[in-house]
């Protein structure tokens, strides 16, 4: 029987209060640092990304190396963010793959689209044509 089971009949016992726990429980206690230990880590890696983006051209940095630190670091971000906060990383691998795999296929055509649009800017501008 999930935890939630007997608020399904009745969704007003949600908003009651009797399922708040005490603050100085050690559940509570461990979901607190798990909060901060999510606040740190997004925190460090957005740190390092403006640090990046500040100083890393004036240190000469390659411009390609700046970018592919700076997709890393977003992907990660964002990957963790999606984890974390919409709890996909508690749920079961094929539901993990179900929503990962047609995400990807759908960045996939964005940059598809996208090549094949500075293609046709290209040949028109080589060739002229109107």
């Amino acid at each position: 029987m999930s935890e939630f089971s007997h608020y399904e009949a009745d969704q007003s016992a949600l908003y009651s209060g009797e399922h708040h726990q005490d603050a100085n429980s050690a559940e509570s206690k461990a979901k607190v640092k798990k909060i901060w230990m999510v606040t740190g880590i997004l925190s460090v890696v957005t740190i390092v990304e403006v640090v990046l983006g500040l100083y890393g051209y004036s240190v000469g940095m390659p411009k390609w190396l700046i970018n592919t630190f700076f997709i890393a670091l977003t992907m990660f971000k964002a990957g963790y963010i999606v984890k974390v906060f919409m709890h996909l990383g508690d749920e079961i691998k094929n539901m993990i793959l179900t929503i990962l795999i047609p995400l990807t296929l759908f960045i996939w055509f964005i940059i598809a689209f996208l090549m094949d649009g500075a293609f046709w800017l290209h040949i028109n501008h080589y060739f002229g044509i109107k």
